[in-house]
């Protein structure tokens, strides 16, 4: 038992083993004193004292800490919230003033055991003061209340906006103005009682005290980190639509500077300059730089690829905002993000019925400017646009819309960039010298190239916009005849205009496709200059053509083999226009010799003139619309059979090309199938067709193209292979797609055609019941 006196002398010391924590000064030599005092019982008073501390962390102090947040801050005015910051400052401050206490006492624990040597059992490992750290940190977080970390998240939400608006730009920085008085943009209040420093000043020293205790990391870590992020997203989200702009050097400069240097001041006890050697700060602080920096640039590259439609259309103009992605995408792997987004989102915005085919190109287009800029290697290019290709394929009218789009100016990209093509075939030359002396700047394909491009599109791969958009199908042959189609279609409706800008876009497309592949259309152009030399001659006086003719005539002479193949679709003339067609006929024959002229008469234009009521209406018309109006004009009632019988057309096909007559209120039908002329025109009617539209505006059905499509000669020419398939069936019962192909490749190696064309074939033989499809092979049905 101890004697009164050094009980008294040890509850001094220790108030703790009297369930106190204000701690009496007290002299070493008294320490010394009472530890000889008390060597026996060192061990004893060592576990009591111990006791005694989780004891009153747990029952005392804890309780007394958490009792200021027993209420969740309310939301409300800045003076609201300010006055929750202040709590938190004071709950921290008392926390600290405790640890302190205890602090202390163990400090002169560690005096009076000084050169006694506890048992194993007894001692705390690794020391005294890490056993005391464990204890207050098990006990105040094993208390941890629900929302405390909105508690948290509050004091350091209006710590960082002080500090960010205090210490950011000058347009950041400064006063904002109230409903009624200037207020402070950081803490709230009005100008005159701004609590700005007393806020910095307070946040300052709640950071010391934390870091003390040891509990900033364990409180203060994660509320820190969602903080920061969520700052970063907002920070990002100010720069959505703006795509002419580069952002990220601004955001790295705001994180370095506003963000670090707040987290600095936190981890360095209000100092922006670490000491020398505090490696552990450092440590700290670069381990938030790495994780906040990898943070910025996910997120920023995530918001411009979720934007990344708006960046294709805007570009050239957004070419800032590809350059920052192409900047993240080196620091962190986005690829597969990319590639899934850009592609889902073209899908989504183009892919469907509800877009023509012309703003698809356009998207397609604008896309492949982006993505080349974006990878120069064209991997992501060919990996993300694949589905745009392969949708493109689907659509009958593609083909004539490129066509369109290269030699119509204003259409689309696609004619500038046709303008290009000398420029690009010089510079193409260029890289091909280039190829050997150049070889130290070389780079291989990304690693993932293999999985993305077959080994021959790596080493074909298009080097321009025109060569992607010729590679939807992958035969330049398609896209040459389709200009052919669309060069004679255009010739054709404008006889009378001078082929200089046609001569121009073949000049252009001559560098781009060769001489050779576009020499048919050198000769259509040849035939326009011709023929107007041989009208001139024909008519003349010379020719013996006769000078008194019913009406004039003039005639486009094309020759055949070089031209693409007109519709097969036939129409009588009427005697009397057949008698001038036989005439000219002659005149040319005795002009060329033993050349002649098979006519198509359903081709070109017909200027008539219209008398009703006395009025004379003067129209332009096709040649089947005139040959209607002069039968009508013979005899008022038509049966639609025998009308056509008289024109030789099929009922259906004249009965489509009656609709412009009818819907001009020349013609009506009384009953089914029979139309008559209308005599009695109302003034309504003839106004009608005086206001006629001008000659080229007919119904769709009339303007339709008068030449067979380039895919309807394609699969002409591909049926020719027919004898071949059914030999090949006969003699070997049943093959697959790929087999079949692979036959006819070597039967017929001079026409080149791809395994989906040879599907298409085969397919409409499936449905012409001329063939059987099952189990993936194709064979000849039983007889």
């Amino acid at each position: 038992m101890l004697n009164d006196n050094i009980c008294a002398s040890l509850y001094k010391v220790f108030p703790i083993l009297e369930d106190k924590l204000t701690v009496a000064p007290v002299t070493d030599h008294e320490i010394s004193q009472l530890s000889v005092q008390l060597e026996r019982e060192l061990p004893v008073i060592y576990e009591a004292i111990f006791f005694k501390i989780d004891r009153c962390l747990r029952h005392q102090t804890v309780p007394r800490f958490w009792r200021h947040f027993n209420q969740s801050p309310v939301s409300g005015k800045s003076a609201d919230t300010n006055r929750h910051f202040f709590r938190f400052q004071q709950a921290v401050r008392e926390l600290y003033d405790e640890f302190g206490q205890y602090w202390l006492q163990l400090k002169r624990l560690e005096k009076l055991r000084r050169g006694v040597v506890l048992p194993v059992d007894v001692a705390k490992r690794p020391s005294d003061l890490s056993e005391f750290f464990r204890m207050f940190r098990c006990g105040l977080l094993a208390q941890l209340p629900v929302d405390f970390n909105e508690l948290v998240y509050e004091f350091y939400g209006i710590a960082f906006k002080v500090f960010a608006l205090t210490h950011a730009d000058s347009e950041e920085s400064g006063m904002e103005v109230g409903e009624t008085a200037f207020q402070c943009g950081a803490c709230g209040s009005e100008s005159v009682n701004c609590q700005c420093q007393s806020l910095a000043s307070a946040f300052t020293s709640t950071n010391r005290q934390l870091a003390a205790m040891g509990l900033l990391d364990k409180i203060a870590g994660f509320t820190l980190t969602t903080l920061i992020q969520e700052r970063i997203d907002a920070k990002i989200g100010e720069t959505k639509e703006n795509f002419s702009v580069s952002h990220l050097e601004a955001l790295e400069r705001w994180l370095n500077t506003v963000v670090l240097q707040w987290l600095t001041r936190i981890y360095n006890r209000g100092s922006l300059t670490i000491a020398p050697g505090n490696v552990k700060i450092e440590e700290a602080i670069g381990n938030f730089q790495t994780k906040l920096s990898f943070y910025l640039y996910e997120n920023y590259a995530n918001a411009i690829i979720e934007q990344f439609f708006g960046i294709i259309i805007d570009f050239p103009m957004s070419q800032a905002a590809i350059d920052d992605l192409k900047l993240c995408l080196e620091k962190i792997d986005l690829k597969s993000y990319l590639i899934k987004t850009v592609k889902g989102t073209l899908e989504s915005k183009l892919l469907h019925p509800g877009v023509d085919t012309p703003d698809i190109l356009t998207g397609y287009v604008a896309a492949i400017k982006t993505l080349r800029h974006l990878d120069p290697t064209g991997v992501l290019l060919q990996t993300i646009t694949e589905p745009v290709k392969e949708y493109l394929r689907s659509r009958p009218d593609t083909v004539r819309c490129v066509v369109t789009g290269l030699t119509e100016e204003g259409c689309s990209d696609l004619s500038e960039e046709l303008a290009k093509s000398e420029h690009i075939k010089a510079k193409e030359n260029i890289n091909e010298k280039l190829e050997l002396t150049d070889w130290e700047n070389w780079n291989p394909d990304p690693v993932n190239a293999d999985a993305v491009l077959s080994k021959e599109a790596r080493l074909g791969r298009p080097s321009d916009i025109i060569s992607m958009v010729v590679d939807i199908y992958g035969s330049k042959e398609l896209f040459v005849n389709e200009y052919r189609n669309l060069l004679a279609e255009r010739l054709l409706s404008q006889l009378d205009s001078n082929p200089e800008k046609e001569i121009r876009n073949l000049e252009l497309l001559k560098l781009r496709f060769g001489e050779t592949m576009l020499h048919s259309c050198e000769v259509m152009l040849k035939d326009i200059s011709d023929s107007k030399r041989i009208n001139s001659h024909i008519l003349s006086a010379e020719s013996g053509f006769p000078s008194e003719r019913p009406f004039d005539i003039s005639a486009l002479i094309v020759s055949s083999q070089f031209w693409p193949t007109f519709k097969k679709e036939t129409m009588d003339l009427p005697p009397a226009i057949k008698e001038v067609f036989d005439q000219y006929t002659k005149s040319f024959e005795a002009y060329k010799g033993s050349r002649t002229l098979h006519w198509t008469p359903l081709n070109g234009k017909v200027t008539i003139e219209l008398e009703l009521d006395g009025k004379t209406t003067e129209m332009q018309v096709t040649p089947a619309q005139a040959t209607i109006a002069i039968h009508f004009s013979e005899q008022r009632e038509w049966e639609l059979e025998k009308l056509g019988q008289q024109m030789n057309m099929p009922p259906s096909v004249l009965r489509k090309r009656l609709v412009f007559w009818q819907s001009q209120g020349l013609i009506r039908e009384t009953r089914e199938n029979l139309f008559i002329l209308n005599d009695r025109q109302s003034e309504s009617n003839a106004a009608e067709l005086h206001n006629a539209p001008a000659p080229d505006v007919c119904e769709d059905e009339e303007a339709e193209s008068a030449m067979e499509s380039a895919s309807d000669q394609r699969e002409e020419e591909l049926q020719v292979f027919w004898s071949y398939i059914e030999a090949m069936l006969t003699n070997l019962d049943s093959l697959p797609l790929d087999r079949i192909h692979q036959m006819l490749k070597m039967f017929a190696s001079q026409v080149d055609f791809s395994q989906e064309e040879l599907k298409n074939i085969l397919q409409r033989k499936v449905r012409e019941h001329k063939l059987v499809y099952a189990g993936g092979v194709y064979q000849l049905p039983k007889a």
